[in-house]
């Protein structure tokens, strides 16, 4: 067996309750396991404990025992493991030692002590392997958040482990980033035999390259393949809730095996009616507006004369690859990010000369890495501090607080400490600190990232609230099922400009990249969500 858990607990340390709870299951050497579950399931901790983080890092009380290849992680530490196992963790950021790329991942080479040509072959391999050769003497902290992902995956296989951990490797991928780095990595894992345990809440773009499904429920594990266990799954892929609601057996769980079943279907059948695509009433204005902005890293102009309205009560999706110009546009709007021309108005003003809090008491922003939001030694006083920048009376503060939390399922953290939370968590607990101030626009960058499936369907019927009151939203996401389902308009950027803004149906069933995998089951049908389907 290559990694093998016997009666393995974990408790964090002041917590009551088990964040694993007698885990038995045998990984087979060279499968690739995919590790799924709701938020705060306990998915990191079972993959922390395959290289030693848990306990060595985290601290706390663990009981049993994690064999990886005879060793023992928790006697051998993560500086033990580290030639064995390769570990890409949730946040990219945190393992970042370098400035510059290629530096970044020679550096765990040079604490190997390989020979500096050895060194210069593996870091070019890695390159690459991720798409990464025109980034090498970039610095880090100027890449996309997909950017950085890829370089924290290309420093982890330098090393050439034999295990590579990977902890929501595609969450801040586009979509063809994420099917180009699943692609690596699984010819990896069938080239070379590289045994791979990753954890996704995307299962839409995983499920298909898993041998073997762990689903983690409360801190216990069951697993199996995945064919026998997509029943099973709280939240499936489209496909498989299309498949269920159709009565395809055996169920799909790829888009290639749905449409033996949809390719099926008779033309005049009622499922394939083309369905009435509604297209809300939005007022003429725009609430914001963005006329010709310009915007520049550097000498290198990321956003180009970029021209759009987000309209009172209207979601817009804004997508594009990696590095398109998307996060640089938000802060841009934010004020900060500073625009080398054009003019940005709210309700009718334009709010160009105005510094970041002046624009900030307008517009809610969350940005990408929500840690870059949370200062606070509670979660509650995350959003007190919010509502005390706002000027809110003090005797409003405490029952708008709870409102908010409780609006978004954290209520029960309100004492945590931010920075312990996951990332799903910190996520949300930014969000209320920009929601509970009613803003009359929100820019949100990467909202679903660490979101399982009821956590992201709880932020659309939140944001779906928001439109109904008036509000204006932008959303960057390269979540294509959750902008599909909740945004009247999709705006795709490329190279820092606008290439395509229309409706859903229009802009998404036409992309080969931005597609649903409704649209890939029926093309050229009009449908885009599992919700459409009449059956």
């Amino acid at each position: 067996m290559m990694i093998e858990f016997d009666n393995l607990s974990f408790t964090y340390p002041g917590e009551a309750q088990p964040a694993l709870r007698n885990v038995s299951m045998q990984l087979m050497q060279g499968a690739f396991t995919l590790v799924t579950g709701n938020s705060g399931c306990g998915k990191s901790t079972l993959l922390r404990c395959i290289n030693g983080l848990v306990p060595h890092f985290s601290g706390g009380h663990i009981s049993g025992s994690v064999r990886v290849l005879g060793a023992d992680p928790i006697l051998c530490s993560p500086q033990g493991m580290s030639q064995t196992v390769g570990m890409v963790l949730q946040d990219p950021e945190s393992q970042f030692v370098m400035d510059v790329v290629e530096d970044e991942i020679a550096f765990a080479l040079e604490n190997a002590g390989l020979a500096r040509a050895e060194m210069r072959m593996r870091v070019e391999e890695a390159l690459d392997l991720l798409g990464l050769a025109s980034l090498r003497t970039r610095t880090v902290v100027g890449l996309s958040g997909g950017e950085k992902q890829r370089v924290a995956i290309a420093s982890a296989l330098a090393l050439r482990p034999r295990v590579l951990v990977l902890d929501e490797p595609t969450s801040q991928l586009d979509p063809a980033s994420a099917e180009d780095v699943l692609n690596a990595i699984t010819r990896l894992n069938s080239d070379l035999g590289l045994t791979i345990v990753l954890s996704e809440h995307r299962l839409d773009r995983v499920l298909q390259y898993a041998d073997l499904l762990v689903l983690m429920e409360r801190g216990t594990a069951r697993i199996g393949q995945p064919a026998a266990m997509v029943g099973l799954l709280p939240h499936p892929p489209p496909v498989v809730v299309v498949g269920t609601a159709l009565g395809w057996t055996p169920l799909p769980i790829t888009v290639k095996q749905g449409r033996m079943f949809s390719s099926t279907i008779p033309s005049n059948s009622g499922i394939l009616t083309q369905p009435q695509n509604k297209i809300p009433d939005r007022k003429t204005s725009a609430n914001l507006e963005l006329r010709d902005i310009a915007a520049f890293h550097g000498s290198t102009k990321v956003v180009n004369q970029v021209t759009f309205g987000v309209a009172a009560g209207e979601i817009v999706a804004l997508m594009g690859r990696n590095g398109s110009g998307k996060s640089t546009l938000l802060r841009t709007v934010v004020g900060l990010h500073k625009s080398a021309s054009g003019i940005i108005r709210l309700s009718g003003t334009n709010i160009v000369p105005l510094g970041v809090a002046a624009r900030c008491m307008q517009i809610g922003y969350l940005p990408q890495d929500p840690n870059a939001m949370l200062f606070a030694e509670t979660v509650e006083a995350e959003v007190i501090a919010t509502l005390k920048n706002h000027k809110t009376p003090v005797a409003e503060r405490a029952a708008k607080t709870a409102t908010i939390l409780k609006m978004l399922h954290i209520d029960h953290l309100a004492n945590a400490y931010p920075r312990d939370l996951s990332t799903g968590e910190r996520q949300r607990v930014a969000l209320a600190a920009i929601l509970v101030t009613n803003p009359r626009i929100l820019l949100l960058d990467e909202p679903t990232r660490g979101l399982d499936g009821g956590a992201k369907h709880n932020l659309g019927n939140l944001l779906r609230e928001r439109r109904a009151n008036g509000i204006g939203i932008l959303v960057v996401t390269h979540d294509v099922e959750f902008a599909a389902e909740l945004a009247d308009r999709i705006v795709i950027v490329a190279q820092g400009e606008v290439i395509a803004d229309g409706v859903p149906v229009d802009v998404l069933s036409k992309s080969p990249v931005f597609s649903t995998q409704v649209a890939k089951l029926f093309p050229n049908s009009g449908w885009l969500t599992p919700e459409q389907i009449q059956t």
